[in-house]
């Protein structure tokens, strides 16, 4: 894929012959700061990333060789969750902190299933609005790309591009996926989910991956906060019962908390035409969790009432209502 802006993938502007033309550079995108959105594209093999992002990025994977095939499993969990919500009939999606656009992308995984599904991507990196707008050009209705922080979630439902494509009064998918790893907690992410959760209708979902100290060695982790501590935006570690109180007022469902290779790893769809890659020993370790909300009266149960969890490099659960 040619990057429709201009000095991406550390080159010059341009591209090749019949590609798309290039865009002006957002005046907002300092060059010069890794973002995490751009590190995860470089990750996947992408070509949206500064020359700052790249080095980062390498520094990230000096310390997990395999982190590539760490961040391909974390967006086939994206996947496999998307269209485990629609098979229930959910049919609108916010995707937060959505990343540089990668095929399948949520409206696709979403629409694969329900047609008429409408999704809201939501990030806070100009360059990823600028991809997810032209993507979006040929999707038709129903999809929205929103500049917006999870940060400030008050911001994002009032956002008025989001409320034309969400109807909060039904249920809808909250897919958190690699995102609150990257929000301190003095900035307050268990807040920022749980105000999503007290608007959405009963019967939601949502999705959360998140990198977990548990099971990671201090080395690794020392050198990845390293690498992300010069970025737009740290990368934060989090114990697993740290990541579970994400999940307060939802309902996990089975498998629960688990590797992501094998949460419902017999249900992998069309879109995944390529089989999982064999786990090797971890060396770091991210936690996936998909729930669903419970009635306003109920009482909170949480990931370790369903049980141990299964160790591994990725971690995943679902949860929903009663």
């Amino acid at each position: 894929m040619t990057s429709l802006v201009p000095g991406l993938n550390g080159g010059n502007a341009g591209g090749t012959a019949g590609a798309a033309k290039p865009w002006a550079l957002p005046p907002d995108v300092d060059v010069a700061t890794p973002s995490p959105a751009r590190m995860y594209d470089y990750y996947l093999g992408g070509k949206d990333y500064f020359a700052a992002g790249r080095e980062a990025a390498e520094k990230a994977l000096s310390v997990v060789p395999d982190g590539r095939r760490v961040a391909r499993e974390n967006r086939r969990f994206l996947v496999r969750a998307v269209s485990h919500i629609a098979r229930r009939g959910i049919d609108q999606f916010i995707d937060f902190g959505t990343g540089i656009p990668t095929s399948p992308n949520v409206h696709e995984a979403a629409r694969s299933i329900i047609p008429q599904a409408s999704v809201a991507y939501v990030d806070n990196d100009p360059i990823v609005i600028v991809h997810g707008r032209a993507l979006l050009e040929s999707a038709g209705g129903g999809t929205a790309a929103v500049r917006g922080d999870i940060r400030y979630p008050l911001n994002i439902l009032a956002n008025h591009a989001v409320r034309d494509v969400i109807d909060f009064e039904r249920p809808l998918g909250l897919l958190f996926v690699a995102v609150l790893h990257f929000v301190t907690d003095e900035e307050r992410p268990y807040r920022a989910v749980a105000t999503f959760r007290d608007r959405v209708a009963p019967g939601s979902y949502i999705a959360v991956s998140h990198i977990t100290s548990d099971g990671t060695s201090p080395h690794v982790v020392s050198t990845i906060e390293n690498a992300y501590r010069n970025a737009s935006a740290p990368a934060v570690f989090r114990t697993r019962m740290e990541v579970e109180r994400f999940f307060n007022g939802f309902e996990l469902v089975r498998p629960g908390i688990a590797d992501i290779s094998d949460w419902r790893s017999g249900h992998i769809g069309a879109l995944i035409a390529a089989p999982l890659d064999q786990a090797s020993d971890p060396t770091a370790a991210l936690a996936h969790a998909l729930a669903r909300t419970r009635p306003r009266t109920a009482t909170p149960r949480t990931a370790s009432e369903r049980g141990p969890a299964r160790r591994g490099r990725l971690w995943i659960c679902q949860a929903r209502t009663a």
